[in-house]
Protein backbone atom coordinates (compact mmCIF):
# COMPACT_ATOMS: atom_id res chain seq x y z
CA UNK A 1 0.00 0.00 0.00
CA UNK A 2 1.33 3.41 -0.88
CA UNK A 3 2.18 5.62 2.23
CA UNK A 4 0.03 8.79 1.45
CA UNK A 5 3.18 11.84 1.88
CA UNK A 6 2.66 14.67 4.20
CA UNK A 7 2.05 18.36 2.57
CA UNK A 8 4.03 20.62 3.51
CA UNK A 9 1.90 23.47 4.86
CA UNK A 10 2.25 22.76 8.76
CA UNK A 11 5.52 21.62 8.34
CA UNK A 12 6.75 24.73 7.05
CA UNK A 13 4.68 26.11 9.89
CA UNK A 14 6.43 24.04 12.55
CA UNK A 15 9.74 25.10 10.98
CA UNK A 16 8.67 29.11 11.61
CA UNK A 17 7.18 28.30 15.12
CA UNK A 18 10.62 26.96 16.28
CA UNK A 19 12.68 29.49 14.60
CA UNK A 20 10.55 32.05 16.65
CA UNK A 21 10.87 30.29 20.11
CA UNK A 22 14.44 30.68 19.51
CA UNK A 23 14.57 34.31 18.46
CA UNK A 24 12.72 33.95 22.13
CA UNK A 25 15.46 32.72 23.77
CA UNK A 26 17.42 35.13 21.91
CA UNK A 27 16.31 37.91 24.10
CA UNK A 28 14.77 36.28 27.10
CA UNK A 29 18.05 33.90 28.18
CA UNK A 30 20.56 35.84 27.71
CA UNK A 31 20.04 39.10 29.92
CA UNK A 32 19.27 41.50 27.28
CA UNK A 33 16.01 42.65 28.77
CA UNK A 34 18.15 43.47 32.14
CA UNK A 35 19.62 46.01 29.68
CA UNK A 36 18.55 49.47 31.57
CA UNK A 37 18.46 50.92 28.31
CA UNK A 38 15.85 48.75 27.79
CA UNK A 39 13.57 50.52 29.92
CA UNK A 40 15.13 54.08 30.34
CA UNK A 41 14.36 54.32 26.29
CA UNK A 42 11.68 51.82 25.37
CA UNK A 43 10.78 53.32 21.85
CA UNK A 44 14.12 53.61 20.60
CA UNK A 45 15.11 51.51 17.85
CA UNK A 46 17.26 48.90 19.63
CA UNK A 47 14.76 48.63 22.27
CA UNK A 48 11.55 48.25 20.19
CA UNK A 49 13.76 45.74 17.85
CA UNK A 50 14.51 43.49 20.93
CA UNK A 51 10.90 43.28 22.58
CA UNK A 52 9.87 42.45 19.13
CA UNK A 53 12.23 40.06 18.17
CA UNK A 54 11.35 38.18 21.13
CA UNK A 55 7.64 38.80 21.56
CA UNK A 56 6.52 35.18 19.97
CA UNK A 57 8.06 32.59 21.79
CA UNK A 58 4.84 31.94 23.78
CA UNK A 59 3.02 32.34 20.57
CA UNK A 60 5.39 29.57 19.13
CA UNK A 61 4.49 27.41 21.94
CA UNK A 62 1.12 27.43 20.91
CA UNK A 63 1.32 26.53 17.82
CA UNK A 64 3.52 23.79 18.28
CA UNK A 65 0.68 21.94 20.27
CA UNK A 66 -1.80 23.14 17.91
CA UNK A 67 -0.04 21.12 15.10
CA UNK A 68 -0.04 18.15 17.45
CA UNK A 69 -3.57 18.13 18.52
CA UNK A 70 -4.62 18.81 15.22
CA UNK A 71 -2.75 15.68 14.17
CA UNK A 72 -3.10 13.52 17.28
CA UNK A 73 -6.91 13.66 17.70
CA UNK A 74 -7.36 11.93 14.73
CA UNK A 75 -4.19 9.57 15.29
CA UNK A 76 -3.49 6.79 17.96
CA UNK A 77 -0.68 7.43 20.27
CA UNK A 78 1.25 3.97 20.24
CA UNK A 79 4.40 2.72 22.89
CA UNK A 80 6.89 3.71 19.70
CA UNK A 81 5.89 7.11 18.91
CA UNK A 82 6.30 7.63 22.81
CA UNK A 83 9.23 5.94 23.17
CA UNK A 84 10.81 7.57 20.14
CA UNK A 85 9.68 11.23 21.62
CA UNK A 86 10.98 10.35 25.02
CA UNK A 87 14.22 9.01 23.32
CA UNK A 88 14.87 12.27 21.84
CA UNK A 89 14.57 14.15 25.25
CA UNK A 90 17.05 11.79 27.59
CA UNK A 91 19.54 11.47 24.46
CA UNK A 92 19.90 15.39 24.28
CA UNK A 93 19.66 15.79 28.18
CA UNK A 94 22.83 13.02 28.75
CA UNK A 95 24.59 14.23 25.86
CA UNK A 96 24.59 17.69 26.38
CA UNK A 97 25.42 17.06 29.89
CA UNK A 98 28.27 15.00 29.54
CA UNK A 99 29.96 17.62 27.03
CA UNK A 100 29.81 20.57 29.31
CA UNK A 101 30.78 18.35 32.30
CA UNK A 102 33.89 16.32 30.51
CA UNK A 103 34.91 19.51 28.87
CA UNK A 104 35.25 21.59 32.63
CA UNK A 105 32.88 23.81 32.06
CA UNK A 106 30.90 22.05 34.82
CA UNK A 107 31.01 19.88 37.53
CA UNK A 108 30.37 15.95 37.10
CA UNK A 109 27.86 14.33 39.61
CA UNK A 110 26.91 10.93 39.79
CA UNK A 111 23.36 12.15 41.33
CA UNK A 112 23.13 15.05 38.79
CA UNK A 113 24.28 11.91 35.67
CA UNK A 114 21.15 9.75 36.79
CA UNK A 115 18.93 12.89 37.06
CA UNK A 116 19.87 13.35 33.40
CA UNK A 117 17.71 10.15 32.83
CA UNK A 118 14.48 11.57 34.29
CA UNK A 119 13.04 14.22 31.93
CA UNK A 120 10.42 15.08 34.03
CA UNK A 121 10.74 16.47 37.63
CA UNK A 122 7.97 18.75 37.50
CA UNK A 123 4.82 19.51 36.18
CA UNK A 124 5.23 23.81 35.67
CA UNK A 125 6.39 25.23 32.73
CA UNK A 126 9.29 23.66 31.62
CA UNK A 127 8.07 23.15 28.18
CA UNK A 128 9.71 19.84 27.17
CA UNK A 129 8.47 17.42 30.53
CA UNK A 130 4.99 19.42 30.35
CA UNK A 131 4.56 18.16 26.31
CA UNK A 132 5.68 14.53 27.44
CA UNK A 133 3.23 14.22 30.03
CA UNK A 134 0.44 15.87 28.04
CA UNK A 135 1.33 13.25 25.03
CA UNK A 136 0.70 10.67 27.61
CA UNK A 137 -2.52 11.98 27.82
CA UNK A 138 -3.70 12.07 24.51
CA UNK A 139 -5.43 8.70 24.17
CA UNK A 140 -7.85 9.76 27.38
CA UNK A 141 -8.00 13.17 25.46
CA UNK A 142 -9.64 11.39 22.27
CA UNK A 143 -11.94 8.71 24.44
CA UNK A 144 -13.30 12.41 25.75
CA UNK A 145 -13.33 14.59 22.33
CA UNK A 146 -15.10 11.37 20.24
CA UNK A 147 -17.85 10.85 22.78
CA UNK A 148 -18.77 14.51 22.72
CA UNK A 149 -21.52 16.20 20.82
CA UNK A 150 -20.21 19.22 19.04
CA UNK A 151 -22.39 21.92 20.93
CA UNK A 152 -20.51 19.97 24.39
CA UNK A 153 -17.30 19.86 22.87
CA UNK A 154 -17.96 23.93 21.98
CA UNK A 155 -19.44 24.50 25.69
CA UNK A 156 -16.04 22.65 26.75
CA UNK A 157 -13.63 25.19 24.69
CA UNK A 158 -15.61 27.77 25.85
CA UNK A 159 -15.40 26.90 29.72
CA UNK A 160 -11.48 26.30 29.19
CA UNK A 161 -11.09 29.77 27.46
CA UNK A 162 -12.68 31.68 30.18
CA UNK A 163 -10.72 29.76 33.02
CA UNK A 164 -7.66 29.84 30.88
CA UNK A 165 -7.15 32.98 28.48
CA UNK A 166 -9.81 35.70 29.88
CA UNK A 167 -8.55 34.93 33.31
CA UNK A 168 -5.11 34.63 32.84
CA UNK A 169 -4.76 37.55 31.04
CA UNK A 170 -7.08 39.73 33.33
CA UNK A 171 -6.00 38.30 36.79
CA UNK A 172 -2.63 36.51 35.62
CA UNK A 173 -4.22 33.24 37.37
CA UNK A 174 -1.77 30.34 37.60
CA UNK A 175 -1.87 27.39 35.27
CA UNK A 176 0.63 24.91 34.54
CA UNK A 177 1.59 24.02 30.72
CA UNK A 178 -0.04 20.78 30.85
CA UNK A 179 -3.60 21.59 31.38
CA UNK A 180 -2.81 24.57 28.80
CA UNK A 181 -2.06 21.99 26.31
CA UNK A 182 -4.96 19.99 26.98
CA UNK A 183 -7.14 23.51 26.15
CA UNK A 184 -5.38 23.90 22.74
CA UNK A 185 -6.27 20.00 22.21
CA UNK A 186 -9.62 20.87 22.61
CA UNK A 187 -9.68 23.74 20.25
CA UNK A 188 -7.34 21.87 17.37
CA UNK A 189 -9.43 18.85 17.67
CA UNK A 190 -12.76 20.82 17.42
CA UNK A 191 -10.46 22.61 14.28
CA UNK A 192 -10.33 18.88 12.60
CA UNK A 193 -13.56 16.89 13.65
CA UNK A 194 -15.89 19.85 12.87
CA UNK A 195 -15.15 21.80 9.59
CA UNK A 196 -17.06 25.06 8.85
CA UNK A 197 -16.43 27.25 5.41
CA UNK A 198 -14.83 29.62 7.46
CA UNK A 199 -12.06 27.57 8.60
CA UNK A 200 -11.04 27.30 4.95
CA UNK A 201 -11.36 30.90 3.93
CA UNK A 202 -7.52 31.73 3.74
CA UNK A 203 -7.82 35.34 3.89
CA UNK A 204 -9.76 35.76 6.69
CA UNK A 205 -6.98 33.85 8.37
CA UNK A 206 -4.18 35.76 6.69
CA UNK A 207 -5.98 39.02 8.30
CA UNK A 208 -6.84 37.60 11.31
CA UNK A 209 -3.11 36.91 12.05
CA UNK A 210 -2.36 40.21 10.54
CA UNK A 211 -4.38 42.09 12.92
CA UNK A 212 -3.72 40.05 15.92
CA UNK A 213 0.10 39.89 15.30
CA UNK A 214 -0.23 43.82 14.59
CA UNK A 215 -2.02 44.39 18.11
CA UNK A 216 0.77 42.15 19.85
CA UNK A 217 3.43 43.99 18.50
CA UNK A 218 1.64 47.21 19.58
CA UNK A 219 0.91 45.94 23.21
CA UNK A 220 4.56 45.08 23.29
CA UNK A 221 5.92 49.01 22.97
CA UNK A 222 2.86 50.51 24.55
CA UNK A 223 3.17 48.24 27.65
CA UNK A 224 7.12 49.14 27.41
CA UNK A 225 6.26 52.91 27.81
CA UNK A 226 4.08 52.39 30.14
CA UNK A 227 6.38 50.05 32.40
CA UNK A 228 8.24 53.05 32.69
CA UNK A 229 5.99 54.97 33.68
CA UNK A 230 4.65 52.60 36.24
CA UNK A 231 8.06 51.29 37.09
CA UNK A 232 6.66 47.90 36.21
CA UNK A 233 7.84 44.93 33.21
CA UNK A 234 4.31 45.67 31.43
CA UNK A 235 5.80 45.17 27.33
CA UNK A 236 4.89 41.29 27.54
CA UNK A 237 1.81 41.67 29.26
CA UNK A 238 -0.77 40.54 26.55
CA UNK A 239 2.12 37.75 25.11
CA UNK A 240 3.47 36.83 28.70
CA UNK A 241 2.28 33.63 28.97
CA UNK A 242 0.50 30.92 25.95
CA UNK A 243 -2.46 30.80 27.36
CA UNK A 244 -2.70 35.26 27.40
CA UNK A 245 -4.97 36.68 24.77
CA UNK A 246 -3.45 37.65 22.07
CA UNK A 247 -0.80 34.92 22.02
CA UNK A 248 -3.58 32.42 21.69
CA UNK A 249 -4.83 34.74 18.64
CA UNK A 250 -1.97 34.43 17.00
CA UNK A 251 -1.23 31.09 17.24
CA UNK A 252 -4.75 30.11 16.50
CA UNK A 253 -4.82 32.73 13.43
CA UNK A 254 -1.47 32.14 12.32
CA UNK A 255 -2.12 28.41 12.25
CA UNK A 256 -5.55 28.41 10.46
CA UNK A 257 -3.20 30.40 8.14
CA UNK A 258 -0.70 27.52 7.40
CA UNK A 259 -3.71 24.99 7.28
CA UNK A 260 -4.88 26.48 4.42
CA UNK A 261 -1.65 27.38 2.19
CA UNK A 262 -1.18 24.68 -0.27
CA UNK A 263 1.97 23.70 0.11
CA UNK A 264 2.95 20.48 -1.87
CA UNK A 265 5.07 17.54 -0.24
CA UNK A 266 8.28 19.34 -0.12
CA UNK A 267 11.15 16.61 0.99
CA UNK A 268 13.08 19.49 2.47
CA UNK A 269 10.94 21.15 4.03
CA UNK A 270 9.33 18.03 5.63
CA UNK A 271 12.76 16.44 6.48
CA UNK A 272 14.41 20.17 8.39
CA UNK A 273 10.43 20.06 10.06
CA UNK A 274 11.12 16.40 11.85
CA UNK A 275 13.74 17.62 13.80
CA UNK A 276 12.25 20.83 15.20
CA UNK A 277 11.57 19.23 18.82
CA UNK A 278 15.28 18.25 18.50
CA UNK A 279 16.34 21.77 18.07
CA UNK A 280 14.54 23.02 20.70
CA UNK A 281 16.37 20.16 23.27
CA UNK A 282 19.63 21.00 21.94
CA UNK A 283 19.67 24.91 22.45
CA UNK A 284 17.72 25.37 25.38
CA UNK A 285 18.89 21.82 27.32
CA UNK A 286 19.04 23.45 30.97
CA UNK A 287 20.93 26.79 32.45
CA UNK A 288 24.30 25.75 31.63
CA UNK A 289 23.27 25.58 27.68
CA UNK A 290 21.57 28.90 28.07
CA UNK A 291 25.17 29.97 29.49
CA UNK A 292 27.40 28.65 27.53
CA UNK A 293 24.99 29.90 24.01
CA UNK A 294 24.05 32.81 24.86
CA UNK A 295 26.42 34.67 26.92
CA UNK A 296 29.72 33.05 26.48
CA UNK A 297 29.73 31.89 22.74
CA UNK A 298 27.21 34.37 21.30
CA UNK A 299 27.62 36.96 23.51
CA UNK A 300 24.26 38.59 23.03
CA UNK A 301 24.45 41.81 25.74
CA UNK A 302 28.23 42.64 23.82
CA UNK A 303 26.51 43.15 20.70
CA UNK A 304 23.46 45.25 22.38
CA UNK A 305 25.30 48.49 22.00
CA UNK A 306 26.27 47.33 17.88
CA UNK A 307 25.25 48.92 14.71
CA UNK A 308 24.88 45.33 13.70
CA UNK A 309 22.65 43.81 16.32
CA UNK A 310 19.65 42.90 13.88
CA UNK A 311 22.17 41.20 11.74
CA UNK A 312 23.65 39.00 15.01
CA UNK A 313 20.10 38.53 16.17
CA UNK A 314 19.06 37.16 12.76
CA UNK A 315 22.14 35.32 12.15
CA UNK A 316 22.17 33.51 15.48
CA UNK A 317 18.60 32.26 14.86
CA UNK A 318 19.06 31.07 11.66
CA UNK A 319 22.39 29.58 12.82
CA UNK A 320 21.43 28.08 15.83
CA UNK A 321 18.16 26.42 14.01
CA UNK A 322 20.67 25.30 11.07
CA UNK A 323 23.16 23.71 13.44
CA UNK A 324 20.93 22.03 15.57
CA UNK A 325 18.97 20.41 12.85
CA UNK A 326 22.25 18.83 11.51
CA UNK A 327 23.02 17.50 14.52
CA UNK A 328 19.42 15.81 15.02
CA UNK A 329 19.57 14.44 11.90
CA UNK A 330 22.89 12.71 12.41
CA UNK A 331 20.84 11.70 15.71
CA UNK A 332 18.35 10.48 13.69
CA UNK A 333 20.77 8.55 10.88
CA UNK A 334 23.18 7.07 13.49
CA UNK A 335 21.37 6.65 16.70
CA UNK A 336 17.49 6.77 16.90
CA UNK A 337 17.21 4.87 13.33
CA UNK A 338 19.36 1.85 14.33
CA UNK A 339 17.76 1.88 17.98
CA UNK A 340 14.61 1.61 16.24
CA UNK A 341 15.47 -1.57 14.00
CA UNK A 342 16.31 -3.50 17.46
CA UNK A 343 12.90 -2.06 19.02
CA UNK A 344 10.72 -2.93 16.57
CA UNK A 345 12.09 -6.93 16.21
CA UNK A 346 11.12 -7.10 19.90
CA UNK A 347 8.57 -4.86 20.98
CA UNK A 348 6.02 -7.40 19.68
CA UNK A 349 7.40 -9.90 22.31
CA UNK A 350 6.82 -7.14 25.41
CA UNK A 351 3.83 -5.70 24.01
CA UNK A 352 1.99 -9.28 24.71
CA UNK A 353 3.78 -10.10 27.53
CA UNK A 354 2.71 -6.46 29.22
CA UNK A 355 -0.70 -7.42 28.37
CA UNK A 356 -0.83 -10.38 29.38
CA UNK A 357 0.63 -9.51 32.88
CA UNK A 358 -1.63 -6.72 33.02
CA UNK A 359 -4.98 -8.11 31.99
CA UNK A 360 -3.97 -11.07 34.56
CA UNK A 361 -3.63 -8.39 37.31
CA UNK A 362 -6.73 -6.68 36.27
CA UNK A 363 -8.57 -9.40 36.52
CA UNK A 364 -7.64 -10.22 40.06
CA UNK A 365 -8.88 -7.25 41.26
CA UNK A 366 -12.01 -6.96 39.21
CA UNK A 367 -11.01 -4.39 37.08
CA UNK A 368 -12.41 -4.76 33.73
CA UNK A 369 -12.58 -2.88 29.99
CA UNK A 370 -16.24 -2.53 30.36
Amino acid sequence: MEIKKRDSNLELYRIITMLLIIAHHYVGNSGLLSEQAVYSAPLSFRSVFLLLFGAWGKTGINCFVLITGYFMCQSRITARKFVKLLGEVIFYRVVVYLIFSLSGYTSFSISSFILMFIPVTKIEHNFTACFLVFYLCIPFLNVLIHHLTEKQHIRLICLSAFLYIILGTMHKAAMNYVSWFVVLFFIASYLRMYPKPCFSNGKLWALLTLGSMAAAAISVIIGAKLGVMGNRQMHYYFVSDSNTLLAVMAGISSFMLFKNLRIPCSRFINTAAASTFGVLCIHAGGDTMRQWLWHDLLNNIGFYASPYLPLHAFGCVLGIFIVCTIIDMLRIRFVEIPFFNVFDRHWMKIEAWYAATENKLFGKIGISDK
